[in-house]
């Protein structure tokens, strides 16, 4: 009798034990979503997503030379078709100073409108471009810069008639690549165990070796132009504040996952939001230190590859097949 008494004693510690680690270990939840689900008219993969000078006015880009254009802030959008010689492109970025535009893609094509979209023209480049145009940043009259999918960056000023070199050596093959506002450049090697980085004036990239046995799915710059770094596993790091080349202990917003978490971006300058895999979405509303969970979002039938707030109140998250998600409101705290 002793024995089963002892045997029940130890069964109710072991399930009280297994009951307080699962509480502890469940991250917090959103009390309701501020995110909506749309899918486009489209089952193309979306790559980018911008605004011109209109806030309601904005486009998308992506595989099979899908391009869809919004006049009503983002809530829908409507196909538009190029004259182009295939339908095989894949635009990868596309960016706008006002009414000037420009869209990148492969196989290699740069597309330059200065009307908004309603007319683009397709410029030349040349065959001795070292790679293929990766992304693009408008930034103003008839100027912009572009990366190569092998780290190259050429700025033009006329248009695209003609392009400058910015860097003598190219990084190689990239996972992802980031600009600031400031115009320093970010990118993650393709298999995820350097990265480089690249300021204004420099003549070559920077590499540097990632800082634990973690390979880096991505990395980009936070609103006090310190660096933030997503690896492996669900892994979060920053960069000290006080020595640029230390980092901060690593965090696992979403607890330790085989879900990737693939791009991070700030809505508020305290507010920072994390995309994944699988519907991952989580939001730190202390700069990163805790972290809530957006479990709605968890019913979206799509990985979420990248998150674009253009102000606090205009957001978007770019997923699969024709998915984004569309920012709606300020989340509401943790439910209990």
């Amino acid at each position: 009798m002793n024995l089963l008494k002892q045997i029940l004693k130890r069964t109710v510690t072991l399930l009280a034990i297994g009951i307080l680690c699962v509480s502890c270990s469940h991250i917090q939840p959103l009390a309701t979503s501020p995110w909506r689900s749309i899918q486009l008219p489209t089952e193309s993969n979306i790559q980018d997503l911008t605004f011109t000078g209109n806030p309601q006015h904005g486009w998308v880009v992506g595989s099979d030379a899908a391009i869809l254009e919004t006049n009503d802030g983002g809530k829908t959008w409507e196909n538009r078709k190029l004259e182009l010689d295939s339908d095989k492109y894949r635009f990868t970025s596309i960016s706008f100073a006002g009414d000037e535009g420009w869209i990148v893609g492969e196989p290699a094509i740069l597309l330059h409108t200065k009307d908004t979209g309603k007319s683009w023209e397709r410029i030349a480049l040349s065959s001795k471009l070292p790679g293929i145009p990766a992304t693009i940043k408008a930034l103003g009259d008839k100027s912009a810069e572009m990366t190569t999918d092998i780290g190259a960056i050429y700025a033009t000023q006329d248009a695209g008639r003609n392009w400058k070199s910015l860097v003598s050596g190219a990084v190689g093959v990239f996972r992802t690549i980031s600009r600031s506002p400031e115009g320093k450049y970010i990118a993650v090697s393709a298999k995820g165990n350097f990265y480089s980085i690249w300021s204004p004036g420099q003549e070559n990239w920077e590499p540097h070796n990632r800082n634990s046995s973690r390979r880096v799915s991505n990395m980009g710059f936070t609103n006090d132009g310190r660096l933030w770094m997503l690896a492996r596993g669900g892994q979060l790091q920053f960069s000290n504040p006080a020595t640029p080349d230390a980092w901060e202990n690593e965090v696992f917003p979403g607890q330790k996952t085989n879900t990737g978490l693939l791009d991070l971006a700030y809505r508020t300058p305290g507010e920072v939001w994390v995309s994944g895999g699988s519907g991952d979405l989580l939001v730190s509303n202390d700069s990163g230190k805790t972290w809530l969970k957006d479990e709605a979002v968890e019913e979206v039938p799509s990985n979420l590859y990248k998150i674009l707030f253009f102000s606090p109140e205009r957001g978007f998250i770019i997923g699969q097949r024709g998915i984004i998600l569309e920012y709606k409101g300020t989340p509401n705290v943790a439910s209990m």
